[in-house]
């Protein structure tokens, strides 16, 4: 009779299977209790399958494939790899008493290929390719990228993948991932002049914004309240404008925050808004803004930049030569929100420039000649420029190009339509300032919003570039800029990244609970969404 199973082996195969059994069993393997791998944000494609990998960290490594474009050569590649072995393993020890992990179970490197040039010496712009391939297998697991930002992408995803179980073994879950971004610009924007951020807090909210696939800070830098960017041209601006001299942007400061961007994949935009919000700039620099007057006499306080005199170009002339030149992104966000017009209205040389250029007291004609001089100059630097929506709004002649950022939620819908049929590119930011804080859990509103549920074609649609999470400065500083932003940003960060088809809130809160524990785990003092604990806590 035709026996079956292990009756059929010979001595020699039984005793190797035994073997072989024995040794699973002294290593005691874990089976994944479910798949829901709790990525942020959710990739655009992710299949994964029960059968676990085991990571050492005494025999894992990252490693360029040999037909790699970018080699040991790319600082960005090996800085990343460095810190991601970090975050992976560096929070943990290696619990003993474990045996030599079995071959066929163990996860022993991921190779990395970048397939075109790897831009390993570039900054990150509006068009970087940021697409990767993930597929985890082992012994050898590989990421795919066209570039060097792909890769970072690919990197975070990676480490998301592994976790450390409650017996400290480090296991991931065989996958294949196929990802890239929805929009190119997703965006964080904070605030260093209502209140000053040291450059460690800058750096620590760069590393969460790469944690949660985000790639430009929109660095509003400088305000009414005080102006602390350290300008070479114009020292006076900083040295009077400044709350005080240890509240200054160095350039050596500067350098510093834009190459741990770099290094994140992450651009750096600075905002440098005018002609209102300038209360601080006049104090270093004689005549820039315009003087108020009370009944036909100067009242000894002043308004927005004077829009009236040829040394006030001249002055932002060199002044945006330097900035676009200390600043290497492609864009300088001009501003343009919010002026107030009485300073103008009360001044009689600004009337009579007005009526000599034909204004007809139209502030908002006044308005736009300023910024269209302004817009010119930075045409002329090889630059693209980004306003706030009241530039188009008030009869403002853009260049073509020029990025419209709507930040108003009244007639919101209206807004999008308008721009976008004008055939200017969009980024929005209304749905997303999380300066404004509600009890409960905020993230959600956040989370469902759709920037493109407005009625448009879809040729006007894709100039909806992406948008960003904003965080006013006013009653935000180093103390609370961390836990106000995240995990609250992370909700914009999804919708941002992934496809617009994501929106179960039951899943993201799930997901995302845990993707906050992971960036508490990596330093980042992010807020709780509600009630519970992280499984890391009691090591920490």
């Amino acid at each position: 009779m035709e026996q079956r199973g292990l009756g059929r082996l010979r001595l020699p195969g039984l005793l190797a299977l035994l073997a072989a059994l024995a040794a699973l069993a002294a290593w005691s393997p874990r089976v994944s209790a479910s798949l829901d791998l709790s990525l942020w944000p959710l990739p655009v494609s992710a299949m994964t399958t029960p059968r676990l990998l085991y990571l050492s960290p005494g025999n894992f490594f990252f490693g360029h494939s040999p037909s790699s474009k970018a080699g040991p050569s790319c600082a960005v590649l090996q800085e990343a790899f460095r810190r991601y072995y970090a975050y992976i393993f560096g929070s943990y020890k290696w619990h003993r008493g474990y045996n030599k992990i079995p071959s066929e179970m163990e996860l022993q490197k991921l190779e990395v290929s970048v397939i075109m040039d790897p831009e390993c010496d570039s900054f990150p712009s509006i068009t970087s390719d940021e697409s990767y391939n993930l597929l985890v297998q082992g012994p050898v697991a590989t990421l795919t990228a066209n570039r060097v930002w792909g890769v970072l992408r690919g990197l975070e995803t990676f480490s998301q993948l592994i976790y450390q179980d409650s017996h400290g073994a480090f296991t991931a879950n065989e996958s294949n991932i196929v990802d890239s971004p929805r929009f190119p610009h997703r965006g964080i924007l904070i605030d260093t002049s209502r209140h000053f951020l040291p450059v460690k807090t800058i750096l620590k909210t760069l590393d969460a914004m790469a944690f949660n696939k985000f790639n430009v800070l929109h660095w509003h830098i400088v305000d009414d309240q005080s102006f602390p960017y350290q300008s070479i041209t114009f020292p006076e601006l900083s040295n009077k404008g400044s709350y005080s001299l240890s509240h200054v942007y160095t350039p050596n400061d500067v350098h510093t925050v834009v190459e741990y961007a770099r290094f994140r994949g992450i651009r750096v935009l600075p905002e440098f808004d005018s002609p209102g919000h300038t209360a601080s700039w006049g104090k270093g620099q004689k005549d820039i803004l315009t003087p108020c007057y009370h009944a036909s006499e100067p009242s000894g306080t002043f308004g927005p930049i004077n829009p009236i005199l040829n040394s006030t170009y001249s002055f932002l002339s060199k002044l945006f030569k330097e900035i676009s030149t200390v600043f290497p992104d492609e864009f300088i966000h001009l501003g343009g929100d919010e002026v107030d017009f009485n300073c103008w209205e009360s001044n009689p040389a600004v009337l009579n420039f007005m009526m000599n250029k034909g204004f007809d007291r139209n502030f908002k004609k006044l308005q736009s000649f300023y910024m269209q001089m302004v817009l010119d100059m930075i045409s002329a630097m090889k630059k693209r420029s980004i306003v706030w929506q009241e530039v188009y709004d008030d009869e403002g002649k853009l260049i073509p190009g020029t990025v419209v950022q709507v930040w108003k939620m009244d007639n919101f819908d209206n807004e999008l339509r308008n721009i976008t049929a004008a055939g200017f590119p969009v980024i929005i930011s209304a749905p997303w300032y999380l300066d404004t804080i509600h009890y409960g859990q905020d993230w959600r509103e956040y989370y469902s919003v759709e920037p493109l549920n407005f009625l448009g074609t879809p040729k006007q649609k894709q100039l909806v570039i992406g948008g960003e999470a904003c965080i006013w400065g006013e009653y935000v500083d180093a103390t609370n800029l961390t836990p106000r932003l995240w995990p609250r940003a992370s909700a914009v960060g999804e919708r941002l990244w992934s496809h617009q088809d994501v929106t179960d809130l039951r899943d993201a809160y799930r997901r995302l609970t845990r993707h906050r524990c992971r960036m508490v785990g990596r330093g980042i003092a992010a807020q709780p969404l509600f009630t519970g604990y992280c499984e890391h806590e009691g090591r920490m």
